[in-house]
């Protein structure tokens, strides 16, 4: 008999909903705090954080300069109200179809997998242990179904209420930016913070109330109950999936509109009130970067910890039912929200911004000090939640493994992550070289300048490489595949942080953007424009770890998959697998062509309609006439309803059209090849994109003397620097960011109906 945890079971079952209530506690008090900056004619009462602190008093920019215009703040909250309705009304039109979509694969779930036993109610033996009966394969069906319809609506909530929290929070902070750079940067951060911890804390509540609620049908049967839960993972994925491609064709659609037409043609600035796109672009922020990214790294998570449990159930864990041990993939992320918590208050309350190049920094302490909080948190979770020794399914075999070594996967994954967060700024701030030589190239033109940026991208992928690799050998050679998925849970532990550093980003872009249109001083778009930049390396950040994440828990994945199907070896040598390997490395770019075609094919209608409005509304370059808003959030909204779909379908249909023809083994292939080449177009994509952007923001600022050469805004090489950026604009927010979805979700829905393939699949190569 192997030892049982330290923590007793009755522990467990307090200690994890407890530490999600808090987290979601939390949330809320932070919205509370920015709640109380008034976004109305009275500011008297609109302190973020009491008395003077992080500003040199209340006074405003206006009162210094002499302008006190109370018209300012009703015009902020007339645009915010704009803003908030366009994205409301998109992601309901959005939820529409996605809805459709979820009912009609929850019932080709449950049809499929009922299948597999003939729709029979009879108990069966289990697969890794024959001699003991487990619940029918109609029940698994069942339960799978309803996993997949909570992981999918957990996953819309999640979306939904961050892009809610942003549109809220947008007009605060921009109003708290006529007091000081500090007061904007801290009601954009705790909005952001709102959305990671609410997301995280309810991820984890939900899984934990699902399994316990199936366990009261399964009992004993720990190896059904959790492949029933893969469903979860697969439900949040798939709306992910829709959410990520949807949002980032409208988001880039209305950009590279307003860019082309506005900035180049024009020459009038980014977020012009003339400018008929301004509004669509400032909605897209919110469906894209921030309904889109809160339900990816949702996905993650769940998938994550689906894996993780998945192997966990076959292993000495689930077959002594040692509860505790069973659930320390949801103990590392109950400990990350406790950790996420001590760190969000180093930037919100321990310590103050006073200048603007104190803000780049505080937010990258943020990962640092999240990150080294974690690694103590996850020895001391190690060592209460799991026993000393215990035994970890390998492919047929039991691996003996020690707690410490446990310990060391969850961490390599973390410091992993930590490190492809450090490399991507490296490579997308403007303060490194990188991206100061991309900006240097303008000077010649476009040509040199995405010439440059493409080399940066393609380059910017050795490290992160590495990092995944080497994570990945040491997990797997610890804990074999298990060990594979607790680092990418490791990865993913501090994810409150993360994406209350993502959030921010558009937060402030947002904020940026009232500003310009509402007619503020220069000297608060200054101090906007600086909260923007550094929420535009911080994004890039978070995708970075998006990315590592997704290759990890897509790799556990695969291993579950391997294991449930029952295949023993995948053999590069045979032609089946082969094939799949080809046809699913080619798989991320037949995806990415079709998320960028969209975007041009948008882009184009809204070039079109900017254009029109410019040249047949009389006084509108005079600022006397109003632009038709409206129809331009029409074009972005209808295009990208109408593109996500064929993405969408290639995703979710390839598994099964592969499975079903083909059998297990091309199916292997197949997800072996997308992961292998998906990883490596997502980071050079979201880093190439990335570059360009701030190499354009690097000359715009004109801080340094090279980029004062190189300015200012209408020069030639500004010019030559915005082309580069809006071709960068669909590849780091519409294809690279769902290309990690893609790898993720095509072998959770392997995993789901991996008991299907394995008896029905391969029908041609049975014929043949």
């Amino acid at each position: 008999m192997v030892a049982s945890a330290f923590l007793p079971e009755l522990w467990t079952e307090i200690l994890i909903p407890v530490c999600a209530v808090v987290g979601i506690v939390f949330s809320l008090f932070q919205w509370f705090i920015v709640s109380r900056v008034k976004v109305s004619g009275d500011q008297g009462a609109s302190s973020s954080s009491g008395g003077a602190k992080n500003g040199y008093g209340d006074y405003l920019i206006e009162e210094e300069e002499g302008v006190n215009d109370q018209s300012v703040v009703a015009k902020c909250a007339e645009i915010q109200t704009a803003i908030s309705e366009g994205a409301t009304s998109f992601l309901f039109t959005e939820y529409q179809y996605v809805g459709v979509f979820m009912v009609f694969f929850a019932a080709i779930i449950f049809v499929f997998l009922g299948s597999v036993e003939g729709f029979s109610t009879e108990s069966k033996p289990c697969t890794y242990d024959s001699t003991k009966t487990c619940k029918p394969a109609l029940a698994t069906a069942a339960f799978s179904t309803i996993a997949f319809i909570l992981g999918a609506v957990t996953s819309v909530l999640s979306g939904f209420l961050g892009m809610k929290i942003a549109t809220y929070a947008n007009a605060r902070t921009t109003l708290e930016a006529r007091k000081s750079v500090g007061k904007a940067f801290i009601v954009a951060f705790r909005s952001g913070a709102v959305m990671g911890f609410l997301l995280a804390a309810s991820g984890l509540l939900v899984l934990y109330i699902t399994i316990n609620v199936f366990k009261i049908y399964y009992g004993d049967d720990w190896e059904g109950l959790f492949e029933a839960i893969t469903g979860y993972g697969l439900g949040g994925s798939s709306m992910a999936l829709f959410g990520r491609v949807g949002g980032g064709i409208y988001t880039k659609a209305a950009d590279v509109g307003a860019d082309l037409v506005g900035k180049i043609e024009r020459n009038i600035p980014e977020d012009d009130p003339r400018n008929p796109a301004v509004i669509a672009d400032n909605v897209g922020d919110n469906v894209g970067d921030i309904a889109g990214m809160g339900s990816d790294l949702f996905g993650s998570y769940a998938e994550a910890s689906c894996a993780a449990l998945v192997v966990a159930s076959i292993s000495s864990f689930g077959i002594n039912h040692d509860f505790t041990a069973m659930c320390y993939p949801l103990l590392i992320s109950s400990m990350g929200i406790l950790v996420c918590l001590i760190t969000t208050l180093f930037a919100t309350d321990f310590f103050e911004i006073k200048a603007v190049k104190e803000i780049e920094p505080a937010l990258k302490n943020q990962l640092i000090i999240s990150t080294a909080i974690m690694t103590v948190g996850i020895a001391v979770v190690s060592w209460v939640g799991l026993p000393s020794s215990f035994t970890i399914f390998n492919f047929g075999t039991q691996k003996v493994v020690q707690n410490w070594q446990l310990f060391l996967c969850v961490c390599v994954g973390l410091w992993a992550g930590l490190i492809i967060g450090f490399v991507t700024e490296y490579y997308t701030s403007n303060a490194y070289s990188p991206v100061q030589d991309v900006a240097d190239s303008c000077r010649t033109g476009a040509a040199t300048n995405v010439i440059f940026g493409l080399a940066l991208g393609y380059k910017s992928v050795i490290i992160p490489i590495f990092a995944i690799a080497i994570s990945i050998f040491v997990s797997f050679s610890f804990a074999a595949m298990y060990g594979v998925a607790v680092a990418a849970l490791g990865m993913l532990s501090t994810i409150a942080t993360g994406l209350a550093i993502d959030a921010y980003g558009p937060i402030s872009d947002n904020a940026g953007g009232i500003a310009e249109m509402a007619g503020m001083s220069h000297r608060i778009r200054e101090r906007t424009d600086a909260l923007d930049a550094a929420g535009n390396t911080t994004a890039a950040i978070g995708k970075g770890f998006a990315i590592g994440s997704a290759a990890l828990v897509s790799l556990a994945l695969f291993g579950a998959f391997v294991s449930r199907a029952g295949v023993h070896t995948v053999d590069v040598l045979t032609p089946k697998v082969i094939i799949g390997l080809l046809v699913g490395a080619m798989l991320p770019y037949w995806f990415s062509a079709m998320t960028m075609k969209s975007v041009g094919s948008a882009a184009l209608k809204m070039v079109e309609e900017v254009r029109r409005q410019f040249n047949t509304i009389p006084g509108l370059m005079e600022g006397t006439a109003k632009p038709d808003y409206a129809t331009c959030v029409k074009i972005s909204t209808d295009a990208s309803i109408k593109e996500m779909i064929p993405p969408g379908c290639l995703v979710m249909l390839t598994p099964l059209i592969v499975g079903f023809f083909f059998g297990v083994e091309t199916l292997s292939g197949v997800l072996a090849g997308s992961l292998v080449s998906g990883v490596q177009i997502a980071i050079s994509a979201s880093n190439t994109g990335g570059a360009w952007d701030n190499a354009k923001k690097y000359i715009e600022a004109g801080v340094s003397e090279h980029a004062k050469s190189l300015g200012p805004k209408g020069s030639e090489p500004h010019k030559a620097a915005v082309i580069g950026d809006t071709i960068g604009d669909p590849l780091k927010d519409t294809s690279g960011p769902s290309l990690n979805i893609l790898i993720k979700l095509m072998a959770v829905e392997s995993l789901v109906f991996a008991p299907f393939f394995a008896t029905h699949g391969g029908i041609l190569f049975k014929y043949l």
